[in-house]
């Protein structure tokens, strides 16, 4: 069995943080939605595809940021792209730097619902933005909503502190279940202003889902049916599914869509993008501003991102580098002999532990994610992982050695 981490500078750094901010770190990177004791809570430094946090621990990094890093770690050439315009131009103006037409014009050539496109900052962001300009669209109120769309009032699972009126008329239905959806278009549907979706099934700590073939089909052709504009919540799915995001790999295209994670390989950027009467609402209507969301950095950070895996046919020989990696991971699942599931291959995997009435799956999970730690991989019990483009043969062949070797742990439990 591997021996426990040290981790004194981390829980030392903890201990002083509580002192400072609220729960020391924010929301999902507190040591709860981890293994506490096991895992470090604070990282020194990145480079390619690993982490070492801050008492020299290195890892094989298979969270990637929650999804920015497409990549890798401190790309040079994005990062000297990012710097060059600190030095020659600036990034914080009063008024917008040509570069925003840039992307936007990138954008509008690579996704096939962007006919016109905003820039902001973060997932929530792009979400509520979707939904303010969807409700002036349509001038209706109710939202149905699948999936994970962020912090805001409206959509946030924790709701305390938030009034009910805020989230009363949004209506969550379960991926892949158009029964469930049309249940609640029966009752809802003529006051639906969106259906937002995430175009792969992603709940929070629950296997990744792929479409049932035809199932986005079915769901625009229901939203249309009712007037509602189709929203796909493509934070994590774009700029890694497709160029074009999950819309372009299966076909089918929603009225808008949210992008952001990898589109700028860990600079803050987010994009709202869609037909261009639905999106003209934000031109005066509907008010969308921020003193930072016209920042040029993130925006040329994005470009270049994009303009490398282009170059570099990067999402070919990142779904290529996955597919193998999820084929070993599958097969070391299936001869494990122990109660989980593998999903999310290939670039989002995740190793979940269905429940069970004597809640052995918590004990199961808590020993797994503990075992791959020590091993030197960063993973999350509570969210999928990610394969990105600077993982090498080496490091992904770590990962499924640890997996390995922390299912045999695991399966002693059983006995």
């Amino acid at each position: 069995m591997s021996e426990k981490l040290k981790l004194k500078n981390s829980e030392k750094l903890y201990k002083e943080a509580m002192e400072l901010i609220p729960g020391a770190t924010l929301g999902i990177r507190r040591p709860y939605n981890f293994v506490p004791g096991e895992y470090p809570i604070f990282f020194q430094k990145a480079e390619g595809g690993h982490v070492i946090d801050v008492d020299g621990n290195e890892y094989v990094d298979m969270l990637c940021a929650y999804g920015p890093i497409i990549l890798g770690h401190k790309e040079k050439e994005i990062d000297d792209a990012v710097v060059q315009k600190i030095r020659e131009d600036g990034f914080c103006m009063s008024l917008t730097q040509p570069v925003q037409n840039k992307l936007a014009k990138k954008l509008i050539e690579l996704i096939p619902s962007a006919e016109k496109c905003l820039f902001v900052k973060t997932g929530s962001d792009a979400t509520t933005t979707a939904i303010r300009i969807a409700r002036s669209y349509t001038k209706k109120l109710k939202i149905a909503r699948c999936g994970y769309h962020g912090w805001h009032d409206w959509c946030v699972e924790v709701k305390e502190g938030i009034p009910q009126k805020l989230w009363e008329d949004v209506f969550a239905f379960p991926y892949n279940d158009l029964n469930a959806l049309e249940d609640l278009m029966k009752v809802h549907g003529d006051d639906m202003a969106a259906i937002i979706i995430t175009p792969v099934g992603h709940p929070l700590a629950h296997p990744v889902q792929e479409p049932k073939p035809g199932y986005l089909e079915a769901v625009k052709k229901i939203a249309e049916k009712y007037g509602a504009v189709l929203i796909f919540d493509e934070i994590r799915s774009g700029f890694r599914y497709s160029l074009g995001g999950a819309q372009a790999k299966y076909g089918v295209t929603p009225h808008l869509s949210v992008f952001g994670k990898a589109m700028a390989n860990g600079y803050p950027i987010s994009a709202v993008v869609g037909k261009k009467e639905i999106m003209d609402e934000a031109e005066e209507r509907v008010f969308i501003s921020s003193t930072f969301f016209p920042n040029s950095l993130e925006q040329v950070a994005a470009l270049k991102t994009i303009e490398i895996m282009e170059r570099d046919n990067i999402l070919d020989k990142l779904w290529e580098k996955g597919e193998k990696f999820c084929n070993e991971v599958q097969k070391i699942v299936d001869e494990s002999g122990v109660p989980c599931q593998f999903s999310g291959a290939p670039l989002m995997p995740y190793i979940t532990f269905p429940k069970d009435e004597e809640k052995l799956y918590k004990k199961l999970r808590v020993e797994f994610y503990t075992q791959v730690i020590r091993r030197g991989v960063f993973l999350q019990p509570y969210h999928h992982g990610y394969v990105a483009y600077r993982h090498t043969e080496a490091d992904l062949q770590q990962a499924a050695t640890a997996i390995k070797e922390a299912l045999a742990e695991v399966k002693k439990l059983l006995k």
